[in-house]
């Protein structure tokens, strides 16, 4: 680590110079100091709140290669020790820091405020063997939590990203990774190397009730308090933990020789942090308990679990001032862990200026009511909002009843702080695990035009920019990338791809395939994408209002939403139409709300009653219509 005292030196003289910079560069065109020039949102980022932002996501070495020195991590040896191969989806591709950083342009045309990076810590290469090998290129299988991985660059690449970001008034939300880390322990019963080619044995998970903590086979001996009976957290103390002398209690568990030093920092490598239990179903008490298909899993009760990755994660904030956490897994670590790191992580941030950090989990559940327990239970500030991924697909591909959305948005009352909560959910089309929109789509309806495709994307990422949430666009959905399946099959690169599954694939609204670079302004979605970031950039009220729903249809597919701004007076209806027809229906608005002007679409000049507006909405299309009360 750097001396503080020069960082901070440092940092004093990077702001005098940007001032510098500024006064010989004198006035801009914007008349509103610190305003973005394409909008009304705030270039400081700490007066920015959440549900300002337009998020970007992107795993690293799928977005841009600029550095090609680097593709195999500094390793020598064929795929299965250096984690490259650019003809295979499961091995490193090529992108990195470097890559990223020369296409923020590129990111800012689109109208992102914020960038979510996936991982960026030091991972093992590869884990599996013959045809179930593959590579880290994603990020989760941590060997150093303290520096990025070399396939991606280097700590001062990232320092270098971070630094260019912010000076475009853009955050970073880094991805991180508590409750696991890469495949280094094995079980004697369970061999970890087994002969070239043949797949690893099986570990079933062994139950806490059938393989007590306190020896293997269920022999008598002293307990612990790890959580699991809803014992006090105060109670799990090192003095509690320092009971498990031995840790034969369900497998037998070691560090393979060469193996004994692979992570950092030092506490990673002691056996006893880990539940050692076998592998995870995701079901039950092995969801908390169990290997994450092999990855070992840290016992998140444990005191010195939660205070080093307190301290890790406070070091990132700190080295990279980092504004943000997306926090994977969230459902497979104890609450003992979350009560104690979040606090913690926004205290720190605040410490050093950096206000509204934003912290959001992951838990892959399509339920609300199973998404609001996590800020409920655990505190999580929020958490990604599969619901809604959810609810625009079958509304929007599957042709279910726009009432759906009423079902979404009741539910919002249930989470922690009711809509408020609500109001700062990351809400998304694809991700890099479930699969591609577009790819949902082209499955759905194999005979669907071209043209009818491109129009039920722009329909459904108007829905995500403008109804409450924090909109995150999934990296290549700009560029109509469609996807065969999920997981590594919806990974691909921007730049020009040599995998033939990716190549074969239709691009919605382009000629282009992947084995060309995509980074296209022109794209139809592109500019959709980017013309609404502007108009919600640019409306506080689409960014903060109040939502309301106005109208569901019980077998149709139009809702329409307003969003409400009381204090100032203004009202934005945003109407959306999921059917092959055009609609018209009256609706309800707000007595102020008396005249209307267009922010996109056809817009009737005045309401035809009091509370009582007109609408009409063009088939597979949506009108956005705002009314400011006059004095």
């Amino acid at each position: 680590m750097r001396n503080r005292a020069f960082r901070q030196a440092a940092a004093a003289l990077a702001m005098a110079l940007a001032a510098a910079l500024a006064a010989c560069q004198g006035p801009t065109a914007n008349t509103q100091a610190n305003v973005d020039p394409r909008g009304t949102i705030h270039l400081d980022l700490s007066k920015r709140a959440p549900q300002d932002e337009i998020i970007y996501f992107m795993l690293p070495d799928r977005f841009a290669n600029g550095d090609p020195g680097n593709d195999r991590g500094g390793l020598t040896g064929d795929r299965f020790t250096t984690g490259f191969d650019p003809l295979d989806p499961r091995f490193y591709q090529g992108g990195d820091l470097k890559g990223l950083t020369s296409k923020l342009d590129y990111i800012q045309a689109l109208g992102a405020t914020a960038i979510w990076l996936g991982p960026v810590f030091k991972n093992r290469p590869v884990q599996g063997h013959g045809a179930d090998a593959t590579a880290g290129y994603h990020g989760y299988w941590i060997t150093d939590f303290l520096a990025v991985d070399p396939h991606l660059g280097t700590n001062a690449d990232m320092k270098a990203f971070v630094d260019a970001a912010h000076a475009r008034g853009m955050k970073v939300y880094l991805d991180v990774i508590l409750n696991h880390t890469a495949d280094i322990i094995a079980y004697r019963e369970c061999p970890h190397d087994p002969p070239s080619g043949a797949p690893p044995k099986l570990c079933p998970y062994r139950s806490i009730a059938d393989y007590p903590w306190t020896r293997k086979g269920g022999l008598a001996g002293e307990p612990i308090n790890d959580g699991f009976r809803g014992d006090s957290p105060a109670e799990q103390t090192a003095e509690n933990f320092a009971k498990l002398t031995r840790m034969d209690y369900a497998y037998t568990p070691y560090l393979p020789p060469g193996m004994e030093n692979a992570r950092n920092p030092a506490w990673l490598n002691d056996i006893r942090h880990y539940h050692n239990r076998g592998d995870t179903t995701f079901v039950g008490e092995n969801s908390q308990y169990g290997d994450f298909g092999g990855l070992d899993d840290l016992m998140t009760s444990h005191p010195t679990v939660v205070q080093g990755m307190i301290d890790i994660f406070k070091f990132w904030i700190s080295e990279y001032r980092i504004d943000g956490f997306r926090i994977d897994t969230i459902k497979h670590a104890k609450p003992e862990l979350w009560r104690a790191f979040l606090p913690a992580m926004a205290n720190h941030a605040r410490s050093l200026g950096i206000d509204n950090f934003y912290m959001f989990g992951e838990a892959y559940d399509f339920d609300p009511e199973a998404l609001a327990r996590y800020t409920r239970q655990d505190a999580m500030p929020a958490a990604l909002d599969f619901a809604f991924q959810g609810t625009v697909a079958d509304v929007v591909i599957h042709g279910k009843s726009a009432r759906a959305f009423e079902k979404l948005f009741a539910a919002d009352e249930i989470y922690a702080d009711g809509p408020r909560t609500a109001a700062i959910l990351p809400t998304f089309l694809s991700n890099h695990d479930m699969g591609r929109f577009a790819g949902f789509l082209r499955i759905a309806h194999p005979k669907m035009s071209e043209a009818e495709k491109l129009q039920r994307l722009k329909l459904a990422n108007a829905m995500l920019m403008f109804s409450r949430g924090v909109p995150v666009i999934y990296s290549g959905d700009e560029q109509g990338f469609s996807s065969d399946s999920n997981d590594r099959h919806a990974r691909e690169t921007l730049f020009a791809s040599q995998v033939a599954s990716w190549n074969d694939n239709d691009l919605v609204g382009s000629d282009r395939t992947n084995a060309q670079d995509n980074y296209d302004t022109n794209h139809p979605l592109f500019r959709a994408i980017a013309q609404m970031s502007a108009m919600r950039r640019a409306e506080r009220t689409l960014r903060r209002g109040e939502q309301i729903l106005r109208h569901a249809d019980e077998k149709g597919g139009v809702h329409v939403l307003s969003r409400i701004d009381r204090a100032a007076g203004e009202e934005i209806v945003i109407a959306f139409n999921s059917e092959a027809q055009p609609r018209t229906l009256n609706i309800v608005v707000e007595p102020d709300s008396k005249t209307w002007t267009a922010l996109h679409g056809v817009c009737a000049p005045q309401s035809n009653a009091t509370t009582s507006y007109a609408i009409s909405i063009p088939a597979l299309d949506f009108v956005v219509c705002k009314s400011k009360r006059t004095p």
